[in-house]
């Protein structure tokens, strides 16, 4: 009984999921008593987080000698008792053998391992290396997909200095389109210039995008702001933005829509709902349901539910 409160609890909210409870099942459970059982195994599995005891199963961490691995990180942020917004950091890991074509424009991912924590960089970062550490060896084959946010690269350039790093495809097109639709009036041109920079960024052609973007005579103030970052932005990332490489390499990822993908799943489907202002001692409970049904580790809650059974006895 405990393990369907906890898993209903950690899939909607306590108002709906008691009625879940009562409608399907036939159990008289309200709403405090499902959250007070979901926030208790909640708290014992980040406690074994904490504690380094969840370990990372053998079978999950196998790849062949050509096999690349994926990771990606990304923000979300969610409202808090205590201070307010605070960022949830959030981690997805997975094999280039989980990858799947549905059609020419969407995959989908058959297993993914999970990591989220509210709170400073390097807490999360140690989280995700218990994942990852194992992966050093494989060399460039470690593949990190990023927004080029620094703290990022930085925990990758010092734990993983031989792993491939990914400027996020995406987040490169929208600093083009920004500039141009700031730089670039008419429409005509508009589409024509930034088709151009799209191809070449696809080709691997970074450095010629960058020669063009300074080759553009810019009169207003604005626009020469905007030409020096987006400049600044392409020159730091170029060795990251190898797209065509990248493209052939591995199952072909050069975009963050899988960690975006994640970021619902995690959080927003069941932490950002209509009203909702978390502890954040709850908040790191749910997460780390979260990540662990998400996981398919579901079985360390029913392991820890009959723990706390023999104890009792």
């Amino acid at each position: 009984m405990q393990n369907k409160m906890i898993y209903i609890g950690q899939n909607d909210c306590y108002g709906d999921g008691h009625e879940v409870l009562s409608n399907l099942l036939g159990v008289s459970v309200n709403a405090m008593q499902l959250y007070r059982v979901t926030d208790f195994y909640g708290g014992l599995l980040e406690q074994e987080k904490v504690l380094e005891v969840d370990a990372v199963e053998p079978d999950i961490l196998k790849v062949d000698n050509q096999e690349c691995i994926y990771a990606m990180v990304d923000g979300s942020m969610l409202f808090t008792r205590e201070e307010a917004w605070k960022e949830v950091k959030l981690g997805r890991i997975f094999k280039q053998s989980s990858c799947m074509d549905i059609s020419n424009k969407r995959g989908w991912i058959r297993h993914s391992l999970y990591e989220a924590y509210l709170g400073k960089a390097d807490k999360f970062t140690d989280r995700m290396d218990r994942y990852l550490g194992c992966y050093r060896s494989i060399d460039k084959r470690l593949i990190f997909v990023g927004d080029g946010a620094r703290w990022i690269w930085k925990w990758v350039d010092q734990h993983y200095p031989f792993a491939t790093q990914i400027l996020d495809w995406y987040h490169a097109l929208e600093h083009l389109h920004d500039f141009a639709k700031v730089c670039l009036s008419n429409q005509e041109s508009y589409n024509s210039w930034v088709g151009q920079q799209e191809q070449l960024l696809k080709n691997s052609q970074v450095n010629q995008v960058i020669e063009n973007i300074k080759n553009l005579e810019l009169t207003k103030q604005n626009q020469r702001k905007q030409q020096s970052q987006l400049i600044t932005y392409y020159t730091e990332n170029r060795s990251r933005m190898d797209y065509q490489q990248y493209q052939n390499t591995g199952a072909g990822i050069i975009g963050s829509g899988a960690i975006e993908a994640a970021n619902r799943e995690v959080v927003q489907k069941r932490m950002k709902l209509s009203g909702q202002r978390w502890s954040k001692i709850g908040a790191q409970n749910m997460l780390t349901l979260r990540t662990t049904k998400l996981s398919d580790k579901w079985n360390k809650v029913v392991n820890l539910i009959c723990t706390e059974k023999n104890k009792a006895a």
